[in-house]
């Protein structure tokens, strides 16, 4: 993401210790986060889904569909972040086109990334369905 230039410098930026928690999961989101320095693990339940890394959007959901947060964000490491909220978001939009296909790239590589996931989780107990029935064949004509 070609924008973290437009925040690395700005004293808004926050730091957040490893372990902390930049938002939780089902928290109202009036802000999201673009990530300086430091690694964030995106966390739905105890499962880490994703971690971001700089140059990395966080939190964008919310300020696009004004839903609670989907997911936690937790410091995997000591991180810098730049708040966004929702006027600097239309702002930024309005002024640096640049800025709004970033959050539009993020979100599109975001949802690939998750659909691979998925893909990959419901094809390997297709596989194993169907090597179970020779696995059976198999142990059968032993015992005949």
């Amino acid at each position: 993401m070609g924008s973290i230039h437009l925040f690395r410098d700005l004293p808004e930026v926050k730091a957040f210790a490893a372990g902390e928690y930049i938002f939780r999961k089902g928290e109202p989101g009036s802000t999201m986060y673009m990530i300086i320095e430091g690694d964030i693990e995106l966390v739905v339940g105890k499962l880490v889904v994703e971690t971001a890394h700089p140059a990395s959007f966080i939190g964008e959901m919310a300020l696009i569909d004004d839903a609670p947060r989907s997911a936690s964000a937790r410091a995997k490491n000591d991180v810098r972040v730049f708040p966004i909220d929702e006027s600097r978001f239309q702002a930024l939009v309005q002024d640096t086109p640049s800025f709004a296909l970033d959050v539009m790239k993020a979100l599109a590589l975001r949802l690939r990334r998750t659909n691979e996931k998925i893909s990959s989780r419901h094809a390997a107990p297709a596989r194993r369905r169907v090597a179970a029935p020779a696995a059976v064949k198999r142990k059968t004509r032993r015992i005949r």
